[in-house]
C-alpha cells in the first residue's frame, strides 16, 4: 500500500504543532500541511516556529507529502480578469511556495478557480494559464512541483477532469506542472478515477482521497459514501504511482478529528489487507 498522509485541515481547531503530534500518533506516514489559519497561512509562521515544526516532523518520522494553500473560492482567483486580483492571487501562491519550501514540502496544490459572470471561459482560461506559468517559474528554484487540482462545477468551470488539467499542462509545457487527482471531485463530476490514473501517467504528482455520494464533494470518511475504493486501490496497485495517498476530510469531522483520522486509516488498511489475501 502507498504511504498515507493526512491533511492538517482536519485539525482546524488545533495548532499545527498539535495536529502533527496527533496525525503521527494515529499512525499516518505523512502530513499534507494546510495553508490556512491557524496552521500555515501566508507569512504567519516565524522562523523559530518553522524550525520547531521541522524538528517535530523529524522526531515523529512524519513526511511532508504536500502543502495545500487555502484557496477554494477565497482568498484567491488565479483566473480573474482583474489584474490586481490575479497578481495578488499569484503572490499568495508564491508565499505558499516559500512556506512549503521552508517546511520541506515537495508539492504545492493549486485550484483553477471559477470564471466570473460575463468573463467567459476563454478569457478565464487565458488568465489562469498566465497565472500558472508565473507560479511554475517562481517554483523552479525551490525545486517544488505545482499540482493542479481538478474540481467539480461548484468550484471551477475550467478544470474539472484530469484531461482538462493535461490540456493546460501541455499548453504550458513546464516540467514542474502536474495534477493532483481527488477521488471526491472525480466522483462528483462522473470521471472514472481508475481511468484518470492511466490518463495522468507521469504527470500525476499527488492523490487526495475522500468520499461522497456523487452529488457534492462532502469530504466524507472513505467508506461513508459511494466511491468505489476497492477498484481504485486495485488500479493504484498496478500503476506506477509511488507517492502518498493524502486523506482530505472536511468540516463535518473537525469536531472529532482523532476518530475520523483513525476510522479512515483502518478502512484503507482493511481494503489493502483484503486485496493481499
Amino acid at each position: 500500500m502507498n504511504r498515507l498522509s493526512l491533511s492538517s485541515f482536519l485539525y482546524l481547531n488545533y495548532p499545527l504543532i498539535e495536529a502533527i503530534r496527533r496525525i503521527s500518533q494515529a499512525g499516518y506516514n505523512g502530513i499534507d500541511i494546510w495553508g490556512g489559519r491557524p496552521h500555515a497561512y501566508r507569512r504567519d509562521l516565524r522562523q523559530f516556529e518553522i524550525e520547531e515544526l521541522k524538528g517535530l516532523l523529524k522526531s515523529f518520522n512524519l513526511g511532508v507529502a504536500s502543502f495545500i494553500p487555502a484557496q477554494f473560492r477565497y482568498p484567491t482567483c488565479l483566473c480573474s480578469n482583474n489584474e490586481i486580483i490575479r497578481q495578488d492571487s499569484v503572490a499568495y501562491i508564491q508565499d505558499s511556495i516559500r512556506t512549503a519550501f521552508a517546511l520541506g514540502a515537495p508539492i504545492v496544490s493549486v485550484c483553477p478557480g471559477h470564471s466570473l459572470f460575463g468573463q467567459g471561459e476563454v478569457e478565464a482560461w487565458r488568465s489562469l494559464r498566465t497565472s500558472l506559468d508565473d507560479i511554475c517559474l517562481f517554483a523552479m528554484p525551490f525545486n517544488i512541483q505545482i499540482a493542479i487540482e481538478p474540481a467539480d462545477r461548484y468550484e471551477t468551470d475550467l478544470i474539472q477532469t484530469v484531461a482538462d488539467a493535461l490540456r493546460m499542462i501541455n499548453e504550458l509545457d513546464r516540467d514542474n506542472l502536474g495534477v493532483v487527482l481527488d477521488t471526491g471531485h472525480a466522483h462528483v463530476v462522473g470521471e472514472s478515477a481508475v481511468d484518470a490514473l492511466a490518463t495522468a501517467q507521469d504527470r500525476l504528482f499527488h492523490i487526495h482521497i475522500d468520499d461522497n455520494h456523487g452529488l457534492r464533494d462532502q469530504h466524507l470518511i472513505p467508506g461513508k459514501g459511494s466511491f468505489d475504493f476497492t477498484a481504485f486501490l486495485k488500479a493504484l496497485e498496478k500503476s506506477r504511482y509511488q507517492g502518498y495517498l493524502g486523506v482530505e476530510l472536511g468540516w463535518d469531522d473537525t469536531p472529532d478529528p482523532d476518530s475520523a483520522a483513525l476510522q479512515t486509516l483502518r478502512y484503507i488498511k482493511s481494503l489493502d489487507n483484503q486485496q493481499r489475501r
